[in-house]
C-alpha cells in the first residue's frame, strides 16, 4: 500500500475544485497524457474518465471510475490499467489551518498488478505519488492565484470588464 501526503498551501475547497474537474485530471496525474469525462457527472459515484498514457510511440487508453465520493473531502477511484489490472486510489483532503493536507493511498485491486506488487514497485509508486502531489500543488496554487470576477460583471470582447 503506497501512502503519501502533502500540505498544499491553499484551502481544501480549492483543491476539491481541481479534483472535481474531470477535464483537469491529466494536469496533475503523472503518466497521463490526456483525459476526458466519458460517463456520468464527475466526481459522482460511477462517473468515469478516459485517459491516455503515452510512452514514446506507444499509446494506451484506459479508464478511471469514481467508486466513492464525499464532496469536499474524499475521492476514491478505481484506475484501470489494461493487462496490469486495476488499482484503488483514495484521495483524502483534511483542513490544516488555512491550508489542505492531501493524503493519497494506492494499492492494486485486481489483476496482474497485485501479483507483481513488491517493495520495488511500492518504491516506484511512492516516487510517482511525490511527483503527482507536487503537480497537484502547482495546479491548485495557480488556481488560487487566478483573479475572480465580481458578481454582476462579464468579460468584454477585449478581456475588459463590463458591468451588467
Amino acid at each position: 500500500m503506497a501512502l503519501r501526503h502533502r500540505l498544499i498551501r491553499v484551502s481544501p475547497a480549492t483543491v476539491w475544485s481541481v479534483l472535481a474537474d474531470g477535464s483537469r485530471y491529466a494536469q496533475w496525474v503523472v503518466g497521463t497524457a490526456s483525459s476526458k469525462p466519458v460517463r456520468g457527472h464527475w466526481p459522482a459515484v460511477g462517473a468515469a474518465l478516459e485517459y491516455q498514457v503515452r510512452l514514446g510511440p506507444v499509446r494506451a487508453t484506459n479508464e478511471t471510475v469514481v467508486r466513492r465520493c464525499e464532496e469536499g473531502s474524499t475521492l476514491e477511484l478505481e484506475a484501470k490499467a489494461g493487462v496490469l489490472g486495476t488499482a484503488r486510489i483514495a484521495i483524502e483532503l483534511r483542513p490544516w489551518g488555512e491550508h489542505c493536507l492531501v493524503i493519497v493511498d494506492e494499492h492494486p485491486l485486481r489483476g496482474m498488478g497485485g501479483a507483481l506488487h513488491n517493495a520495488g514497485v511500492e518504491a516506484l509508486i511512492q516516487l510517482r505519488h511525490r511527483a503527482m502531489l507536487a503537480r497537484l500543488a502547482q495546479v491548485c496554487e495557480a488556481e488560487a492565484q487566478r483573479p475572480r470576477r465580481a458578481l454582476g460583471t462579464v468579460t468584454g470582447p477585449q478581456g475588459g470588464e463590463a458591468h451588467a
